[in-house]
């Protein structure tokens, strides 16, 4: 299939980005999960697995973190994160 110019950039853009792109998507499903019940608390926590493995993090660390239920678990797992990438700046 060939791609147009600007939609090569895009894709390159993407995966350029991609890593920050998970962390940004973990971020969000953080405040989404401090909202949620349920079912949908189950599936939140499904794809923030999902950016966890998409991140290359260990299947360990996955099943902890999702084990525990535990939003603050994570958001503090991401602060670590953004703290060390701007550290570099």
């Amino acid at each position: 299939m060939d791609h147009s110019s600007y939609q090569d950039k895009l894709i390159k853009n993407y995966y350029q980005n991609r890593e920050l792109l998970m962390w940004q998507k973990l971020s969000d499903l953080i405040s989404e999960l401090y909202l949620a019940e349920g079912k949908k608390r189950a599936s939140l926590w499904k794809r923030v697995a999902a950016a966890m493995k998409n991140l290359g993090m260990s299947d360990e660390r996955i099943e902890y973190v999702v084990s525990t239920d535990n939003p603050a678990l994570l958001a503090s797992m991401v602060q670590k994160h953004v703290s060390k990438d701007h550290r570099s700046f």
